[in-house]
Parts: C-alpha cells; sequence; structure tokens
C-alpha cells in the first residue's frame, strides 16, 4: 500500500556514514523510488544504497567551499532546508537531529524520526562550546541560538507524528515541542560485526572527534592509567586531542568497515564515555561480544545492561557514574575485576534484539498504520461535509 506513494526522504546533511545514515539507508531500502533531499552531498562519503537514490540539494551545497565548512553556515540552515518544494508528495520521511524535520510539508502525512532536537541550541549547548572550538563557532553559535529556537520550536508544528530514537529523546521532544512521540530503537547491523577468540590488551573509542563526545576525558583516564587505548574517528578536535595523550593512546582515524569489525572484536571493552541521546557504537561493540564501559547517562542506559558494583553474568557492560577522568578510571579497574565474567555470545545475542531486520519491519508498520489512520480520517470529514 505505501509503496504507491509519492515519497520524499529529507536528511540534515549527507557528508558521511554515521549512525544516523544507516537508519537512512533502511528508509532508502523501503522507498527506492523516493527522492531524496539533504543540505550538502558528497557523493564519495555515502554508502551506495544511498548514492542510488534521486539527490536533492539544497542552494547551500552550492556555496563553495560548503561541503568541508558547512557546519559554519548553521544559521542558514532553516531557510535552506524551507526552500525545498515538497507540494508534489503523499509521503514525507524526514531524518532529523537539525533542522530536517522543519520542512514545508503541504498537504503530506509528515513523520519525522528525530535522533534529538539540536542538541547545540538546547540541552547541550555549553559542550559544542567547550575548548577546541574556534573562537568564530562559538560567537556565531551565540548570536544565532535564539532564532534557532524560535524556529525549531515553530517548525516542530509541521511534524505530523514524532518518532523518537529512544525514552531518552522522547522525553526531550515532550519537553521542549510539547509533543508526545513514539519510540523506535534506531538498528545496528549485527552481522556486519563477529566474535573472536583472539583479544587483545586495547580498549576502543569509535567516535567523531567533537566537544560532546568527551573523548577528552578518556584521554585523561588513560594518560594515568597507562593502559592503551585506540582511537577509531575523526573530526575537528584532533590535533588538540592528540596533543593532549601520552603514548599508550593512538589515533587511527577513520577506518573501514571490516577493521572496525576487527577492531570491535579483539577490544577489551569499548570505552564510551560521552552522553548519547542513544548510540549505536555500544550496540556494535555487544554485538561483537565486548562489554562497554559507558556515561551511565542518557540513551545507553536503554542499549546497555549495567554490570553496577556486583557480578556481570547477565551484563553487558558497566557506568560510571561522573563525567570525570577519575570516575573512568575506577570503573576500568572495576572492569578488569569481573571481566571473565561476561559472556561474548549473550553479548551478541543482546545486540540482536536491536537488528536492522527488526527496525524494517516496524518503520514500515508504523508508517503503514499512520496513513491508515489518516485516510480514515479524511474520508470521514468528507463524508461530515
Amino acid at each position: 500500500m505505501i509503496f504507491s506513494l509519492r515519497v520524499a526522504l529529507v536528511h540534515d546533511w549527507l557528508t558521511g556514514m554515521r549512525g544516523g545514515e544507516k537508519c537512512l539507508e533502511v528508509f532508502c531500502e523501503l522507498f527506492p523510488d523516493a527522492d531524496l533531499y539533504t543540505l550538502v552531498y558528497d557523493p564519495e562519503s555515502v554508502s551506495p544504497a544511498i548514492r542510488r537514490m534521486n539527490v536533492k540539494t539544497s542552494w547551500i551545497d552550492r556555496m563553495p567551499g560548503a561541503r568541508k565548512h558547512f557546519r559554519y553556515l548553521l544559521p542558514l540552515f532553516p531557510r535552506a532546508m524551507e526552500s525545498f518544494e515538497l507540494g508534489a508528495y503523499d509521503l514525507i520521511l524526514s531524518s532529523s537531529h537539525c533542522v530536517a524535520k522543519g520542512i514545508y510539508p503541504h498537504r503530506a502525512l509528515h513523520i519525522a524520526y528525530v535522533f534529538t532536537p539540536m542538541r547545540y541550541i538546547w540541552d547541550m549547548a555549553g559542550a559544542y562550546v567547550a575548548g577546541g572550538t574556534s573562537p568564530m563557532a562559538r560567537a556565531g553559535l551565540a548570536l544565532s541560538r535564539s532564532y534557532l529556537r524560535r524556529w525549531d520550536l515553530r517548525s516542530a508544528a509541521r511534524v505530523d507524528q514524532f518518532i523518537a530514537i529512544s525514552n531518552n529523546v522522547a522525553a526531550k521532544i515532550e519537553r521542549i515541542y510539547g509533543r508526545t512521540a513514539s519510540v523506535l530503537y534506531p538498528p545496528v547491523s549485527v552481522d556486519n560485526f563477529h566474535l573472536s577468540d583472539h583479544l587483545q590488551p586495547y580498549y576502543l573509542i569509535v567516535s567523531a572527534l567533537v566537544p560532546y563526545k568527551r573523548t577528552d576525558l578518556a584521554i585523561d583516564a588513560f594518560n594515568a592509567l597507562k593502559l592503551p587505548l585506540k582511537i577509531a574517528g575523526d573530526g575537528p578536535l584532533r590535533r588538540v586531542l592528540q596533543r593532549r595523550a601520552k603514548s599508550n593512546i593512538e589515533f587511527l582515524g577513520w577506518v573501514e568497515d571490516m577493521k572496525l569489525a576487527e577492531l570491535y572484536s579483539q577490544c577489551q571493552a569499548l570505552i564510551f564515555p560521552g552522553e548519547e541521546d542513544f548510540g549505536i557504537v555500544p550496540l556494535e561493540a555487544q554485538a561483537s561480544g565486548r562489554p562497554v564501559i559507558a556515561y551511565g547517562k542518557g540513551g545507553v542506559t536503554e542499549s546497555v545492561l549495567d554490570a553496577g558494583r556486583g557480578g556481570a553474568a547477565n551484563s553487558t557492560g558497566l557506568f560510571f557514574s561522573e563525567a570525570t577522568p577519575a570516575s573512568l578510571i575506577d570503573a576500568v579497574q572495576r572492569y578488569q575485576e569481573i571481566k571473565h565474567a561476561f559472556q561474548p555470545a549473550a553479548l551478541r545475542v543482546h545486540a540482536a534484539g536491536f537488528s536492522r531486520g527488526a527496525f524494517k519491519t516496524k518503520i514500515k508498520s508504523f508508517i503503514e498504520s499512520q496513513w491508515l489512520g489518516r485516510s480514515g480520517a479524511l474520508q470521514e470529514n468528507a463524508q461530515a461535509l
């Protein structure tokens, strides 16, 4: 039924393959004939499933240097997103952590899959202007925050149905927008990861190197612990963090998928030091049979079963309670005492509950139910007239 609809997909920007883009891949598989709208598009940075789509970009994409420096143009994003003409569609499915939910849907049914309300203007503004962020970026964000907040609140009314990636995000949507949201956890491609019998001494971070990820906290902790730490990922803070790190810490940059799966499967544990709205990386580690040592706040509390101060037999990781190096150091030391109690096969089974197939089935069912409900309401209104 829904496959006969005229569908538009909307995504903030396409400049890499992170958790949001992996969700978008599923939407592209469900609606391969849809048009895909985005602010900025770098075809070489995304998967074949996304490149196959009919991608339409905003005028920002045509600005010199925009693909590399588009984040500095944040105050222009609302206008650019509103410039898309979407009057010809029956269904709009936006996937949003910034402005994608703010398109004008006209008469279409608009379902917004929300990774988070804009962190940098709401609950995590301080983390985004922490050390390492350029003075120009800090000034621009400070000047535009009030305008962006007003626009964000106003544009929420353009969404017919919100879906949140976690209960944590659903609570934010209710608090900020005054709207209720269904919850559908994002997918992890369990089959892309595997168990290994050949563990290595290193701990692992897989992360973009941006302020709110708190990689700096982990570096300080492992500088003190003197344990090997590998950091897979890149970002604007890489040089600052490299200068901060001692010789036991290795920066790998972005790594290709097969190498990443190997890194997961052979690490002692994944270190997850920041507060996330959900976090697919911890599930990828669990799909590889490896436990997670995480800051116990935010969406990770919905995907990791905490060992607490007790045993690890029915757990998939453990949390530290304060966003400090000392708290993380304590958690790593506790983990070393109980690490042999974690069961790799059980961790993988837990991750399978968040599989790509389950996500695709659930999102399809949700869209169908919303379309049927909308069609029924329109028929009732027509009969009443």
